[in-house]
């Protein structure tokens, strides 16, 4: 169940950094209240997980679902670059995501 919370927080974190950047400098009301529930719940879910889980592997698992999630966003919806090098450098990250969780071996204490 923590590594459920790890992905949803995750993916939190990948409404709220969007949220950020649409929020336009905290100018536009909706998108800041939308930051602020998203960083508010993501944080929440990750905090519940790090009962269970090694902080370490949590938080970079949970930052590299937000990464990874955040940078297909921006190139699929936003009109970020898209090339092969940042699909490479972004398939290499998931990589890594998996094999931390893989290792972990999933107990905090």
């Amino acid at each position: 169940m923590a590594w459920v919370l790890v992905v949803v927080a995750g993916l939190l974190e990948t409404c709220f950094a969007v949220s950020l950047k649409l929020s336009d400098g905290f100018s536009r009301h909706g998108w800041t209240a939308a930051f602020v529930v998203f960083a508010v719940g993501s944080f929440t879910l990750l905090s519940r997980a790090l009962g269970d889980l090694p902080v370490g592997t949590a938080y970079a698992v949970w930052v590299g679902i937000g990464a990874v999630g955040t940078a297909l966003v921006g190139m699929v919806w936003l009109g970020d670059p898209v090339s092969t090098g940042r699909l490479v450098a972004l398939g290499l990250v998931v990589a890594g995501v998996v094999g931390l969780q893989l290792t972990s071996g999933g107990s905090a204490h």
